[in-house]
């Protein structure tokens, strides 16, 4: 399978596993973030980690869009659920994270409300074209990924006066959580060894493309190398790191050069940006209040705002005091430091984001089989 299979193989990954024990400095440790959740489920199917020295530990860190939505925005979305006019849709992991009180959209759905799973904003957009006499409300989240289509669809329904469709937008932005974690000491520093350099973002890349990381190498001497979701390619990433480490560099390299480029893809970053503008700050769940870290709906736009279009207000609400989703998404614990991890805690009965999530680190280990050789400790 062309393109599959050269990404897979398994006499190339021992070179590239030789190439990275060669790389190990025998004074040092290499603590990496894989900030993307789906570099995380890459390392823990394929048994990535497996193949790495002793001295190089990955870091999951906060890239899984579903896992850091913070359940004051989810309680307005159950808020919007109950009202007999609404149609309320979004991607199918959302429908199943625990918020306020341990309700779901699921179970709202199950008590009659009109909750529905779609696959993309065209899907909540075609939902309104077909109901005209609902109000359907788009739920979104994501990274700069999902953002383009959220913007195209509100494009359209502005273009066609789709009155009855409007969007709870909870759009998020890569960079700003980066920063975040290199500005905040507990993020810094794990077990006290500091974070030496990120894989960045594969999909997020596409569209913002590499030169959003460069302050990062410049301001703050961390390499980051753009990384593959493959197996190889994320070995390969972990070995450019390693390298630039070694030699005391600190640049942003591109190992995905067949889909990123440096400016990224503008003809995207436009329409996000006729859309949508920046909040002054937005709640992320395991890092707080975080600056300049996510987008509004423009007021030229905001007849399809849902935020301004309904009585919705937003209030912080603390997560389970059991469940260590913050401290992993910070990357301060694995979800095996969780007491509930793999007992109360599984993908059928998910108590925190990071179960859920397609992307969430617990489920990669859950669903790897990671912790069945792991003790798991109560330290959370």
């Amino acid at each position: 399978m062309k393109y599959i299979d050269e990404f897979r193989d398994g006499a190339t990954a021992r070179q590239l596993a030789r190439r990275i024990r060669d790389a190990v400095r025998p004074d040092r440790r290499y603590q990496l973030m894989e900030f993307c959740g789906g570099h995380t489920h890459a390392i823990y199917r394929y048994g990535v980690q497996d193949l790495l020295p002793d001295s190089v530990r990955m870091v999951h860190g906060p890239g899984c869009p579903v896992c850091v939505l913070p359940i004051g925005r989810l309680d307005m979305a159950l808020e919007l659920a109950e009202r007999p006019e609404v149609i309320l849709c979004s991607y199918g992991d959302m429908l199943r994270v625990p918020a306020s009180g341990g309700r779901s959209l699921i179970q709202a759905r199950g008590r009659g409300r009109d909750v529905r799973m779609v696959y993309s904003a065209a899907d909540a957009l075609a939902l309104a074209r077909a109901h005209p006499d609902r109000e359907v409300v788009f739920f979104a989240i994501g990274f700069e990924t999902t953002t383009p289509p959220t913007a195209v669809a509100i494009r359209a329904a502005s273009a066609e006066g789709l009155e009855n469709f409007s969007v709870l937008c909870n759009h998020v932005l890569t960079p700003a959580a980066v920063a975040n974690i290199l500005d905040s000491p507990d993020a810094r520093e794990i077990g006290q060894v500091p974070i030496d350099g990120f894989l960045g973002p594969a999909h997020v890349s596409i569209v913002i493309g590499t030169e959003a990381y460069e302050r990062f190498a410049a301001g703050y001497h961390k390499p980051v190398v753009i990384s593959g979701f493959e197996p190889l390619d994320v070995m390969q990433s972990i070995w450019m790191l390693m390298k630039q480490i070694n030699e005391g560099r600190a640049e942003v390299e591109n190992q995905y050069i067949r889909a990123v480029t440096r400016r990224g893809n503008v003809k995207a970053q436009e329409i996000v940006a006729e859309v949508f503008e920046t909040r002054r700050e937005f709640e992320w769940r395991g890092l707080g209040i975080v600056p300049d870290s996510a987008l509004q709906i423009r007021a030229r736009f905001a007849r399809f705002d849902a935020e301004r279009r309904y009585p919705l207000r937003y209030v912080a609400v603390a997560d389970n005091r059991a469940c260590a989703c913050g401290s992993i998404l910070r990357g301060v614990a694995q979800p095996t430091d969780c007491k509930l991890f793999g007992r109360a805690c599984t993908p059928e009965s998910p108590m925190g984001s990071c179960m859920v999530s397609s992307e969430g680190a617990c489920a990669a280990y859950y669903q790897y089989g990671r912790f069945r050789s792991v003790a798991a400790p109560a330290r959370v």
